[in-house]
């Protein structure tokens, strides 16, 4: 996060994929010490939830700032009216 200047949401990848080593609380532990504000886990595996789940605290006051700043992105694309947008491609010769 600091090196690449990034201040925007970060989500780890699916935690169960075994990207990482060790135990998933140790996982959980090295995604967000490299700054993500959240973990996956899609396995669906419920003790290795449990143990995730007992090693995350609530999300930060800059997290919470972060998502909010996400939320209001995703709301933009929301209602992006996709045939001006192509519209306005072709009118920057982007095709």
């Amino acid at each position: 996060r600091k090196i690449i200047g990034f201040d925007g949401m970060l989500i780890s990848d699916d935690l169960s994929m075994q990207a990482l080593d060790g135990m998933f609380a140790d996982r959980t532990q090295a995604a967000l010490a490299a700054g993500c504000d959240a973990v996956l886990h899609c396995n669906g595996d419920m003790s290795e939830m449990r143990e995730i789940a007992d090693t995350v605290s609530y999300f930060s006051d800059k997290s919470v700032d972060r998502l909010q700043r996400a939320l209001v992105l995703i709301e933009k694309f929301e209602t992006l009216d996709r045939q001006v947008a192509l519209e306005r491609l072709i009118e920057l010769g982007i095709n």
